[in-house]
């Protein structure tokens, strides 16, 4: 591991890390929760 990896992993809180990745977590469940309700993106022709 380089020098700035090191640097950047020992910047980061672990409560900043673990808050990042909630809301990754977040989003992902939002962004499947809206395509669940518009049955999937409509990429035919027509839609375009």
């Amino acid at each position: 591991m380089s020098v700035a990896q090191k640097a950047v992993i020992a910047s980061t809180s672990p409560r900043a890390f673990i808050l990042k990745h909630a809301a990754l977590f977040a989003g992902a469940v939002l962004f499947v929760y809206v395509l669940s309700l518009t049955y999937g993106l409509d990429l035919s022709p027509g839609f375009f």
